[in-house]
């Protein structure tokens, strides 16, 4: 049974409602299933009107009526039905308002629409226009209602989207509300089924103030947190939002809950993941907050209201200040949104130094899963001072590997007179433990923080300082300056007696001979004031780019070549005695050749720039060769 109006008066659309039906029916849409979220608010909207016009009139229709909406499907027919205990409509508002655009902007509104033909269902949602989006799923479409007001008659509204329409009396029984019958397209039969306009409204709806019943099925049970005040809510609640929002198994790290009513109102409930769901770097594509305004989702994963480098933030934000740019789901490009963006910014970095000092463990599980991510925020101008309190690296006083540091701790280790925060690059502690660079600072006991992740160094450099002092790569670092510092065991004596004055001439003409050997390759070889435990080290005469730097440039395809620099040579290490000692017996001994080549492979490793390290493998393995020879030859 139809129930069409009785005694029916015909109307025509206006030019501009038949120009956007025309474009509604004949244009393709990323996502249909938008008109289901929008009748749904709608139904909503009307229900907070008729709640409201309760509180100042004792006479109204269906008094005692639940406020709700109703939703059945009828799969055989290909309808779906959305009925409403709302406000309803009168006559005239059935005339004028259903689905009326705004007197102003129409024209605006059209180009929009045909400008975003294949996506104009992101532009649908303000002016009213939301109804109209049932016609890009229905052929033909009944509204039946009755006011609130008492003595109101039940009356309908028929249209099949093309350019007219009718309203009359209707012979259906409403005490009070709107029901919207949707006679189904052929390629949109899917929205006649329980299962996927369930999936629709828990993806849209699901927050909003009132039951949604699907076939007598309460769907929107999981009440909006976000709303309730903070003290009022359990754990165990908190966890069950997070594994909806989430599908994540694990209970969060931590939450956020924050809820702000002047200048602007917003409610924000974030997560802080147990572990990283950045699986093989698609973060990007999964970052976001849920965007809702008055319960309603207005957009899936908003990549705007944070930056990138907390994408690893899951949540919703509410908030009825944020305007809609003819749609729920395209944002205007105004300051309310962007102050709303800053605030919780702002607010999920301080939440997180909090942890930092209240709950170190915590805050290490935190940067063990979300560091990598979290250091793109070395781009975040504003925050810097935040971002800065919340970075962590491994340092030269750590005592293992996973052992992090504040830039605030490595304050309170600097020594005295200490203006610069120094770092330095490799791949692992291991590495960093052996390397040359640091004979100097270990002896000054001037602390190092030292940096594994490529992203690093981008991070340091783009930061310049902390407070007054200045970050310093050290292998760049001046050793004149450096050995301005007091040792830490000024009384320990030399390991090893000093070079005689014959010997040190024999030095001198290895060191020229070596750097014959390796000609443009470095710009001199050199006699080194800093090298204490290590043979040999290549550094720098300025302070330009660090190798580190260096090869992460020239990787982003920047070809950038590699200066030469100095080859320092620790006088008092045994194998530089030992090669004076081989001198001496024969200049041209060949064993000199392949230690000069051996030792500059080893910098350039230490160095990070060795390329082609197969060369410096071949070369161990054929020294390895000869010496097992030369000793087996010993004994005999």
């Amino acid at each position: 049974m139809s129930h069409e109006p009785i005694h029916a008066e015909k109307f025509e659309f206006k030019a501009e409602v038949r120009q956007l039906l025309d474009i509604l029916v004949h244009s393709l849409y990323s996502s249909r299933e938008i008109f289901i979220r929008e009748l749904i608010s709608n139904a909503n909207d009307a229900l907070d009107k008729v709640r409201i016009y309760t509180l100042t009139n004792q006479n109204i229709a269906g008094k005692d009526l639940p406020l709700e909406i109703k939703i059945s499907c009828d799969k055989e027919a290909g309808k779906l039905i959305i009925e409403d205990t709302g406000i309803g409509m009168t006559r005239d508002e059935l005339i004028n308002n259903i689905g009326t655009i705004a007197k102003s902007g129409t024209a605006e509104f059209i180009n929009q629409l045909k400008e975003n033909k294949g996506d104009t269902a992101n532009l649908i949602g303000r002016f009213g226009v939301g109804f109209y989006s049932v016609f890009m799923a229905a052929t033909k479409v009944l509204i039946t209602t009755r006011s609130a007001i008492e003595g109101s008659e039940v009356l309908a509204w028929e249209s099949d989207g093309l350019g007219e329409f009718t309203v009359g009396e209707s012979d259906q029984k409403i005490e009070r509300g709107t029901k919207i019958e949707i006679w189904l397209k052929e390629d949109t039969k899917q929205y006649s089924e329980v299962e996927t306009v369930k999936s629709v409204v828990k993806n849209h709806s699901n927050f909003i103030n009132f039951p949604v019943f699907i076939e007598k099925e309460k769907i929107n049970t999981l009440p909006a947190l976000w709303t309730r005040n903070k003290s009022s809510i359990t754990k165990e609640e908190y966890q069950e939002f997070y594994k909806f929002l989430t599908y994540d198994s694990n209970p969060p790290l931590d939450v956020i809950h924050i809820s702000v009513d002047a200048p602007l109102q917003f409610n924000a409930l974030l997560f802080i993941p147990d572990k990283s769901m950045d699986f093989f770097g698609m973060m990007k594509e999964d970052m976001g907050l849920d965007l809702y305004v008055r319960k309603v989702l207005i957009q899936h994963k908003n990549k705007d209201l944070i930056p990138e480098y907390l994408g690893f933030v899951k949540g919703v934000v509410d908030s009825e200040d944020i305007p809609l740019n003819i749609s729920r789901e395209t944002l205007q490009e105004n300051a309310n949104f962007s102050r709303i963006s800053t605030s919780i910014t702002s607010q999920i970095l301080n939440h997180l130094i909090k942890i930092s000092k209240e709950r170190p463990d915590d805050f290490s599980k935190f940067w063990r899963e979300h560091g990598k991510i979290f250091k793109m925020g070395y781009q975040d101008f504003m925050n810097r001072e935040k971002f800065a309190q919340l970075l962590r690296f491994n340092a030269s006083y750590s005592d293992k590997e996973e052992d992090l540091s504040s830039l605030e701790e490595y304050e309170t280790r600097m020594v005295k007179n200490q203006k610069e925060i120094y770092f330095i690059t490799a791949t692992s502690r291991a590495a960093l433990l052996k390397n040359p660079f640091l004979d100097t600072f270990r002896s000054k006991g001037i602390p190092v923080l030292f940096v594994y992740d490529p992203i690093d160094e981008y991070v340091i450099s783009s930061m310049f300082k902390y407070k007054e002092f200045n970050f310093k790569a050290a292998n760049s670092a001046d050793f004149d300056s450096l050995n301005k510092f007091d040792d830490i065991n000024p009384e320990e004596k030399p390991s090893v007696e000093e070079l005689s004055r014959e010997d040190k001439k024999h030095l001198d003409s290895i060191l020229e001979k070596w750097k014959d050997s390796l000609g443009d390759k470095v710009k001199k070889v050199t006699l080194s004031k800093r090298l204490k435990e290590s043979p040999v080290v290549l550094a720098s005469e300025d302070e330009g780019m660090s190798s580190a730097m260096l090869k992460m440039m020239r990787m982003s395809g920047q070809n950038i070549p590699v200066p030469p620099k100095v080859l320092e040579v620790n006088k008092d290490h045994k194998l530089i005695r030992e090669m004076i000692s081989i001198y001496k017996l024969d200049k041209s001994d060949a064993l000199l050749q392949r230690y000069f080549d051996q030792l500059y492979l080893i910098s350039m490793l230490y160095e990070g720039e060795l390329d082609e390290s197969y060369q410096l493998v071949e070369k161990s393995f054929d020294l390895m060769t000869d010496a097992a020879g030369w000793y087996l030859k010993g004994k005999e």
